[in-house]
C-alpha cells in the first residue's frame, strides 16, 4: 500500500504543470534562427553595408586620398553614356538566355516528369545536376575548345560537310549566350519539374479521354499549371545572368563587355571601388525591381 501511494504521488508530481515549465515558443524560434541569421549578417549584410558606404566615397578608402562623400558615382550613366549601351547589352543577353532556358528547360522538365519513372527519372535528375559538380571556370573553358576555330565543332562539321569551312563563333554574343544557357539551364529544369510533379495525373487523363491532342495538353493544361515554376526559374536565371562576368569575358572576348565585366574591372584593374560599388547597387536596384514585378505574377499564379 505504501509503495502504491509513493507511485501515485510521483505520478501526480510529474503531471504537475508547475514542474514542467515548457520553453516559450519565441525562445525556441530565436535559438533555431540565430545561427543562420548571424552567419548571413556577417557574410552578407555587413559586406553589403560596407560596399554601400564605399559607393558614396570620392576615392578608395585604402589609399591616401582625402575621402569626401558624394553622389557622383551614381550619375555614371549620365556622365558616361556608353554605360547605357553596356547595360542594354546585359539585358539583351539576359533576355535571350532566359528565353532559351525557359523553352528547353520546360520541355525537358515535361519529359522528365511525364515520360520517366523510377530509377530512370532519378538517373536523369543526377545527369541534370552534373554541371553543378564541376567548376564553372572549367565548364566555360571547355566551351572554348568546342567553339574555337578548328575545334571540336569544326571537326564534326568537317566530317559531315567537308566543303563548308569553319563555323566557329567563339568570341561572339552567341557564344556568350550558349555558355550562360549551359550554366543556368538546370535551375529552370528543376523549378519546372517541381511544379509539374504536383499536377494531378487525373487532369491529364481526363483531357486525353476527351480527345485532347498532346500539344493541347501541353499548351492549355501543363503550361498554365506550371507557370509559377516557370516564372521562378526565369527569375533565378535572369537575375544572375545580367551580372555575370566569367562567361562574357572568356567566350565573348572584345564583344563580351557587360555590366558584370565593367564592375569587375573597377574592383580588380581600375581599383575604383566606389564606382564599382555604385554600379553594383544600381544593378541590385534593377534586380529588386524585377523581383517586385514578378512577385505579383507569382502570387496570382499560385492562387489561381
Amino acid at each position: 500500500m505504501r509503495s502504491d501511494a509513493i507511485l501515485n504521488d510521483a505520478a501526480r508530481g510529474s503531471s504537475d504543470p508547475r514542474q514542467r515549465r515548457p520553453i516559450p515558443a519565441w525562445v525556441a524560434t530565436t535559438a533555431l534562427l540565430l545561427p543562420t541569421y548571424g552567419w548571413l549578417t556577417l557574410a552578407v549584410l555587413l559586406p553589403l553595408l560596407t560596399m554601400f558606404v564605399f559607393s558614396f566615397m570620392s576615392a578608395t578608402p585604402m589609399g591616401k586620398t582625402p575621402i569626401v562623400f558624394t553622389l557622383k558615382h551614381y550619375r555614371a550613366f549620365i556622365d558616361q553614356p556608353y554605360l547605357i549601351n553596356i547595360a542594354w547589352t546585359s539585358l539583351v543577353i539576359g533576355f535571350w538566355t532566359t528565353l532559351l532556358c525557359a523553352v528547353f528547360g520546360f520541355l525537358a522538365a515535361v519529359a522528365l516528369a511525364r515520360a520517366t519513372v523510377g530509377r530512370m527519372r532519378e538517373t536523369l535528375l543526377v545527369l541534370l545536376l552534373l554541371p553543378f559538380w564541376t567548376n564553372g571556370l572549367v565548364r566555360v573553358f571547355s566551351w572554348t575548345m568546342v567553339l574555337r576555330e578548328n575545334g571540336f565543332l569544326d571537326g564534326v562539321v568537317d566530317m559531315v560537310l567537308p566543303d563548308i569551312g569553319s563555323i566557329s563563333f567563339l568570341y561572339t554574343r552567341y557564344a556568350v549566350v550558349l555558355g550562360l544557357v549551359h550554366g543556368y539551364l538546370p535551375y529552370m529544369i528543376l523549378t519546372c519539374y517541381i511544379a509539374l510533379s504536383t499536377i494531378d495525373d487525373a487532369i491529364i487523363e481526363a483531357a486525353a479521354s476527351l480527345g485532347a491532342r498532346w500539344w493541347t495538353i501541353l499548351l492549355r493544361i501543363l503550361l498554365p499549371l506550371a507557370a509559377p515554376g516557370l516564372i521562378s526559374g526565369a527569375v533565378l536565371t535572369f537575375v544572375p545572368v545580367i551580372g555575370s562576368f566569367m562567361e562574357p569575358r572568356i567566350l565573348g572576348g572584345k564583344v563580351g563587355v557587360t555590366m558584370g565585366t565593367v564592375i569587375e574591372d573597377q574592383f580588380t584593374q581600375a581599383f575604383n571601388w566606389p564606382l564599382g560599388a555604385a554600379l553594383s547597387f544600381t544593378l541590385l536596384a534593377v534586380v529588386l525591381a524585377i523581383f517586385a514585378t514578378f512577385s505579383g505574377v507569382l502570387r496570382r499564379g499560385t492562387t489561381a
